[in-house]
């Protein structure tokens, strides 16, 4: 079954992007620090990137290692390198100099480092560029420009060139790193498309406490707004207490978020603002108990990879489908079988192309991922309903086969989430001597307050629940009570460390 959406509207650059918003919303905010009463308008932001690449004095085609903590700093050295036709790769600022320099030699060309620590670039062998200074917003309005100064102007676009791009890499669990090169023309068309989608206009003030370092927020986040001629509060991590507060502080309007986020919100009593008309998560399915704690907000429930440019699904804001990470926006979807395209609700590997869709990986690594007509292996097990909505199965990495039965953790957690007292289940194969493997159930508590009866109870409960609702060869062989799971900085759990210390506790059991 194949599935499609297209936006026929041209896709301005992203320099055009910048240009347009100062000369059309110059005094707007465009990113506000949710921590204090700092703020970039969209005039300060296209000053401050004109100040930073006159400072910087890159070569052309540069690679720009953005190491930057700050997310107003981040924003316009990030924006401003693509831009201006560079390669910019954004770091994680707890990488190491170690980390820096393998990547650093992963690419070819000038390369230059954007941090504050001048150890750091020199340990990674590149050279150092100072972030960019912002404009210091003052309580009351206006700002206080440092080292940006001028009139709202178009300066800036003389300095903006086609060909810039971003580069993310993979976690590299299995080897290299593999590099994925979004082009700024497929970065600004997803922009386009999320906009598009969640129907976001100049009114909008959006919360967004995601990393920026990661494809969503750069995306969904920065590129979004900026399309709408928008505002962004940013975040430089989630805070649960005082959460809503925030919001109706900040009169936000939609979130980005992820299922840990919500799913530790809906411990809690939900107190949206009165402008908030809708939460956007991503990066992992949506358990159907934390999406029933959000009745009466409507929640768009996407799919997506950073090979996408973030986004590949995405349910419609006024036509949710429970279960479902919605229809295909931007992208052509396909299910495929062992022998080509699957039919209707049938579950098989899902397969991307589009607009936004990388068509190689940098340096032509994992070349047989795409075929020969551009189509991508994403590496995901779902399948396309009649009306185009499109429903996950897991990974396929994360089927496990018990002595030839396959178990879909998706489907095993499912249920283990219906009792009420559990917040977050990650079930995965652990090795068996008879069976290959067997699935084993990792549960965090909605209650962070644990006891051992408590934890004993739960268990027991959950077994019985296992027995009840599931088949004999689904059922958890274990299951442990823990505080949390492995995680990546989005908040995304790493079952591949889960299954690598399962794995070792099993080999030293022996």
């Amino acid at each position: 079954m194949t599935k499609e959406w297209t936006n026929g509207a041209g896709i301005p650059t992203i320099g055009e992007l910048l240009t347009r918003a100062a000369l059309l919303h110059g005094d707007r905010p465009y990113l506000e620090d949710a921590r204090n009463d700092r703020m970039l308008t969209y005039a300060d932001t296209v000053r401050a990137i004109d100040a930073f690449l006159s400072a910087a004095a890159l070569d052309e085609h540069s690679t720009v290692f953005v190491d930057e903590p700050d997310p107003l700093v981040f924003a316009v050295a990030h924006l401003g390198a693509v831009a201006a036709g560079h390669r910019s790769v954004p770091l994680d600022p707890a990488l190491t100099a170690e980390d820096v320099t393998r990547l650093a030699g992963l690419v070819d060309g000038p390369t230059a480092l954007v941090t504050t620590d001048p150890a750091r670039a020199d340990a990674a062998g590149l050279r150092r560029i100072a972030p960019p200074h912002v404009a210091d917003v003052l309580e009351g309005g206006g700002s206080e420009d440092v080292n940006v100064g001028g009139e709202p102007t178009t300066d800036a676009a003389s300095a903006f060139r086609s060909g810039g791009s971003a580069m993310l890499f993979t976690s590299g669990s299995t080897g290299t790193p593999k590099g994925v090169e979004l082009t700024a023309d497929r970065l600004a068309f997803v922009g386009a498309a999320v906009a598009e989608h969640l129907r976001l206009t100049e009114a909008d003030r959006g919360y967004n406490s995601l990393p920026l370092f990661h494809i969503n927020a750069e995306v969904v986040g920065l590129l979004a707004t900026l399309t709408a001629g928008a505002t962004l509060v940013v975040d430089r991590r989630f805070h649960r207490t005082g959460f809503w507060p925030l919001m109706e502080q900040r009169d936000i309007s939609w979130i980005n978020a992820v299922p840990a986020i919500l799913a530790v919100l809906a411990t809690e009593t939900i107190s949206p603002p009165p402008r908030l008309r809708l939460i956007r998560t991503a990066s992992a399915p949506l358990p159907g108990p934390v999406a029933d704690a959000f009745a009466g907000i409507p929640l768009v429930v996407s799919y997506g990879m950073t090979e996408a440019a973030s986004q590949i699904t995405a349910t419609p804001v006024d036509a949710p489908r429970a279960g479902t990470v919605g229809i295909p926006v931007g992208t052509e979807v396909q299910a495929r079988g062992e022998k080509g395209v699957l039919q209707l609700d049938q579950v098989g590997e899902l397969w991307i192309r589009g607009r936004g869709v990388v068509d190689a990986y940098f340096r032509g690594a994992a070349a047989d991922r795409f075929d020969a007509d551009g189509w991508l292996k994403t590496g995901d097990l779902g399948s396309i309903d009649a009306d185009g909505y499109v429903t996950l199965a897991g990974r396929v990495d994360d089927v496990i086969n018990r002595g030839g039965e396959k178990v879909y953790p998706l489907e095993v957690e499912e249920v283990l989430l219906t009792d009420p007292a559990v917040r977050e289940v990650v079930v995965v194969g652990a090795p068996d001597d008879v069976l290959g493997f067997v699935p084993v159930a990792f549960v965090i508590p909605a209650d962070a307050t644990r006891t051992e009866d408590g934890d004993h109870e739960l268990v027991d409960r959950l077994g019985r629940l296992a027995e009840e609702r599931l088949p004999r060869f689904k059922r958890p062989r274990t299951i442990t009570v823990v505080d949390d799971v492995p995680r990546a900085a989005t908040g995304k759990v790493q079952r591949v460390r889960l299954r690598s210390a399962v794995a070792e506790v099993s080999a030293s059991a022996e």
